[in-house]
């Protein structure tokens, strides 16, 4: 993984996603930069939701057509493989994000491009040694893994975990469900900096023609007008984040990749060019609003009263940044756009993270939800003594190579009759570490009487198909990682596993 000498931003002035505009851009972007794409080149959006409930949320198709193009433009005849690859969020399959997104309208447009779901490939284990890791190895997509030539194409928005989602944050998409949940709690952006060791982008650029604030799944659209572009992920990231007005080495994860030796964030050493100034870029930019807001202050005013304590580690935080209280502020976002009256027919409730020590103001008939494997608390309700124990695990105790995926329809059926099963108790909880964004859902669906946005019949028969082609797909991965097994994996197909890793069917 080479790190630039140079590093180098872009920031050019684009009002609307007119898709050969963008071409040019891009083009121009990479002739500034002295790149050219080669032999298995790999284009990475951000997907994460999509389709009208999420307008915001994505990298817009215009811009991966465009990409595409500017590609093929200044690749002609050197790429062995062109090819886009995501993982979207989780329980939903990527091929539905695909759809919805209008990205499979341009693959399909371009023609000779490759599609990857990333939690329907085989997936490589890439060791790592760095004294600051998390873990001593971790799993990602074959495509990314192999990749020669890697396009990050990033969504400009605000985070709820990480403050904000630029190009580094855009890597929890290159790990499939399991291996992507695993350290994504209070630790989240020491994750994000161990996946800097996978691979580096050659080319960066984001879409923030309409940036996303406030929010991850659901944000307000905000007008910036801006495609910008860069050859340093880390540099990327801190011109990005100092146009919003942040200090660069605020955001955790920005500062330890800098720490860990993969850019600098020091304005006075990145190039920045373009045809708009980085001045005037941050006047555009003025008011943006990041989404790091506690659990406790994003419910006031509303039906729900939230409580946090301190995570497992609590040394190094006093707050899961990473863990269950954002997911459900996206939760409770996600269904006030799916149900208008979400909030007029969601009863009080009272949520809780974390070791909490203190008092619940639970009334007579108010449901207490403990939420996540590190809810501890101990006191009344309802008159009767209620005592939460931990159950987290220390992570290293989690093995990667023994990770499980539990599907939606699974997360629906537990957590339909753990809700019935504790409809006349005082409280219920929800175990994992994290709960995850739909897990929360389901449970506010089941509390509140609300609309339940997986089984709504005017997409729930587009949802199956996408779940059953993504079960399949991966079924067949095992049946042929196994015959890969048998026959002499790689070898056998005359092909040479990739240095340092293996590769595995789960």
């Amino acid at each position: 993984m080479r790190i630039p000498a140079e590093p180098r931003v872009i920031i050019r002035a684009c009002p609307d996603y007119d898709v050969e505009r963008l071409r040019r851009i891009y083009r121009e972007g990479m002739e500034e930069l002295n790149l050219r794409p080669f032999g298995r080149t790999l284009v990475k959006p951000n997907l994460v939701a999509a389709g009208e409930m999420f307008p915001y949320a994505y990298t817009r198709p215009e811009c991966g057509e465009a990409m595409l193009k500017a590609l093929r433009d200044v690749g002609a005849g050197s790429m062995q493989e062109l090819a886009v690859g995501e993982r979207c969020g989780i329980t939903v399959p990527t091929r539905l994000a695909f759809k919805e997104s209008g990205w499979d309208d341009v693959i399909g447009r371009v023609g000779g491009v490759e599609r990857y779901c990333f939690e329907e490939t085989q997936q490589v284990e890439i060791p790592l040694s760095h004294p600051t890791r998390l873990r001593d190895y971790l799993f990602t997509p074959e495509p990314v893994a192999r990749a020669d030539f890697f396009v990050n194409m990033p969504k400009f928005k605000a985070h709820p975990w990480t403050t904000v989602t630029f190009s580094m944050k855009n890597y929890i998409g290159i790990q499939d469900d399991r291996h992507r949940l695993i350290d994504h709690d209070h630790k989240l952006n020491e994750k994000i900096a161990d996946l800097q060791y996978i691979i580096q982008p050659q080319f960066i650029a984001i879409d923030a023609i309409t940036a996303g604030e406030g929010r991850m799944l659901t944000p307000t659209p905000f007008n910036l007008g801006l495609v910008i572009m860069g050859n340093s992920q880390v540099a990327f990231d801190a011109v990005c984040a100092a146009i919003i007005g942040l200090d660069p080495r605020s955001i955790d994860h920005v500062r330890l990749a800098e720490d860990n030796g993969f850019g600098t964030t020091d304005l006075s050493k990145i190039k920045i060019t373009g045809d708009v100034s980085f001045a005037e870029a941050k006047a555009r930019a003025k008011g943006f609003k990041v989404g790091l807001i506690r659990v406790e202050q994003y419910f006031e005013g509303s039906k729900i009263t939230a409580y946090a304590g301190p995570p497992p580690e609590p040394e190094h935080s006093d707050y899961c940044w990473g863990g269950c209280p954002g997911a459900i502020e996206e939760a409770i976002e996600i269904l006030r756009v799916y149900d208008a009256e979400c909030d007029a027919k969601m009863p009080r409730m009272h949520v809780v993270f974390g070791n909490y020590q203190g008092p619940i103001a639970a009334g007579p008939g108010e449901k207490v939800i403990f939420i996540g494997d590190c809810a501890q608390w101990s006191g009344q309700l309802q008159g009767k003594l209620v005592q939460i124990r931990s159950k987290y695990q220390d992570r290293s105790t989690l093995d990667p190579h023994h990770a499980h995926h539990d599907d939606i329809f699974a997360k629906l059926a537990t957590t339909t009759a753990k809700t019935a099963a504790t409809r006349n108790e005082s409280h219920m909880r929800l175990e994992g570490c994290p709960v995850s964004v739909a897990e929360q859902v389901l449970a506010l669906v089941a509390v509140g009487g609300l609309k339940n946005p997986y089984t709504d019949p005017r997409q729930v028969s587009t949802f199956a198909r996408g779940y059953l082609g993504w079960r399949s797909r991966v079924f067949l991965n095992r049946l042929q990682n196994k015959r890969y097994q048998e026959h002499g994996s790689f070898a056998a197909r005359g092909q040479a596993a990739p240095e340092m890793a293996r590769t595995t069917g789960k």
